[in-house]
Formats: structure tokens, sequence, C-alpha cells
């Protein structure tokens, strides 16, 4: 009997690295998280693609330039304000800072720098404007249900 493969409306298990342009590994999960493939998922589509027909076991790389990825940086999205008008739990790099807009719309930033009394948050994703190395291995192959075919499975995967 030959190995499953990936294909569609198969709920897929996946470990994976995301990996910078300089070999760095940026995100690592170990632990399986599954998508519904060819189905409602958050997966990217040259992922998707890369995965297809790959047996159980299997593993594939896909480099994404931004513009497949997380995009380009925005710098209208990164904001530098005198470190005194900022509240003192946001005052460390890393701190996640929610920021509405006139029209009622939220956003995650992150405080990216804290210099010369000055501190910088920035609303990209933080790994907007790199180039990545996903590096993808089927953990698990089912096949799916008819509910996950129409809403997918509840685990998130790569964002």
């Amino acid at each position: 009997m030959s190995a499953p493969v990936v294909g569609k409306h198969k709920v897929v298990a996946i470990t994976y690295s995301i990996i910078d342009e300089t070999g760095v590994i940026l995100e690592q999960s170990d632990i399986p998280v599954y998508y519904v493939h060819g189905g409602p998922n958050q997966m990217f589509p040259d992922v998707e693609e890369a995965l297809d027909g790959v047996e159980l076991g299997g593993s594939v790389e896909v480099v994404l330039e931004p513009e497949k990825a997380f995009g380009p940086h925005d710098p209208s999205l990164t904001f530098t304000d005198e470190i005194d008008n900022v509240p003192p739990e946001f005052r460390h790099i890393g701190a996640e800072v929610q920021m509405q807009n006139d029209r009622g719309d939220t956003r995650t930033f992150i405080v990216s720098k804290i210099e010369n009394d000055r501190l910088t948050v920035d609303g990209n994703h933080p790994f907007a404007g790199k180039t990545l190395t996903y590096a993808v291995t089927v953990a698990d192959i089912r096949d799916a249900t008819e509910e996950e075919k129409q809403k997918g499975v509840s685990t998130p995967v790569l964002h």
C-alpha cells in the first residue's frame, strides 16, 4: 500500500520553520499544526501548492518574496514619540500596543526601538519586507470531515 499524499480535502498536519535570507530561523513549530488542503485555510498559496502531492513524511522548501508573504514594510505604520509620552508599561522592546484609527479599526503595534529617550512602535508584521523560506514537513494526513471542508480546522497555521 502506498503512503498517503497531500491532496484536496485532506486534513494535513505539518511541522515547519520560517527562515530569513541570512539563515536565521524566525519561527518554528515542532508540534504539528493542521489545515485543510484545498479548503478554507490560512496557508500561503505557494506553500499549499508546493505541498500538493507530497507523501506523508515528505518535506518541501518554498521561498516567498515579501509580496507573496507578509508584504513590503510600510513606513507609514511606524511612529516615534518621546518616551515620556508613553505609559510605563509599554516602555520596553517587544511591548504590544493596541491602537485605533478614526474609523474604529484596531491594529497591534510593537515597540521596536528605544533610543535617545524616544520610543518607536511598528504596526507592520514582524516578517514584513523579508524574503522567507518555509521548510515544511508533512506529519499526518487524513480525510477532512464535511464540516472541515466547509469551515477548515480550528488550529491556525503560518499566520
